[in-house]
């Protein structure tokens, strides 16, 4: 959600959620991410056979350099260029880049468009207003026959007390995000997993929300 250190006003908060705040973000030398992947991707993908995989949101490209290591061919899509240009250096660095490539798209306006993967996964968007079931739907539209969709966000905490009203509005359980999906999808998680984390120094107890459907074959 936020890497700042004090309380976003509401304006701060709202440009967060917009392309130019993630290109000052990612303009700078420092790593913004561990570079470790999302431990619930680990969880539900280690056992799968590799395919095709689309990352929405990949930021500097952690997932999708996880998956490419698995044997997966991977885009990681993000609204960042600047965050796609560090994913891209840290694919050659993996020695992952033949099996990786990259695509600038708004998680919120994305499309399909006759593409489709065996999994298209997203970890922590969080659009303001509910919107991440859009998203959701958006991305369903995506998978293949056969394919699998992990989506997985912030569940709503009493730790998050350094956002705002409207980054804890945006935060969502996986329940939310049922009616995203299309007939033809089977519901194989539901749940809010718990997950410690640590935040300037301090380790707190969180929950992921985690989605995990089917589309049938």
């Amino acid at each position: 959600m936020s890497g700042h250190g004090h309380q976003l006003t509401e304006e701060e908060a709202a440009a967060m959620f917009e392309p130019p705040a993630w290109e000052e973000r990612y303009s700078g030398p420092e790593k913004i991410w561990s570079g470790n992947p999302n431990p619930q991707l680990v969880a539900e993908v280690a056992g799968l056979v590799p395919g095709t995989a689309l990352d929405v949101g990949c930021g500097e490209g952690g997932d999708v350099i996880w998956l490419a290591r698995q044997g997966w061919t991977v885009t990681g899509a993000d609204f960042s260029a600047n965050g796609l240009a560090r994913a891209a250096r840290h694919a050659e660095q993996a020695g992952v880049a033949d099996r990786t490539d990259w695509w600038q798209v708004d998680a919120r306006t994305f499309a399909a468009d006759g593409r489709s993967y065996d999994l298209v996964t997203s970890h922590f968007l969080h659009p303001p207003d509910g919107g991440m079931v859009a998203v959701t739907r958006r991305l369903a539209d995506a998978v293949a026959p056969g394919g699998r969709l992990l989506v997985v966000g912030h569940a709503p905490s009493e730790v998050f007390t350094h956002l705002t009203a409207s980054q804890r509005r945006a935060m969502f359980v996986a329940e939310e995000l049922l009616p995203a999906l299309p007939d033809d999808f089977e519901a194989l998680v539901v749940e809010q997993r718990p997950r410690t984390m640590t935040r300037d120094g301090v380790t707190v107890d969180v929950h992921d929300s985690t989605l995990l459907a089917r589309r049938r074959s």
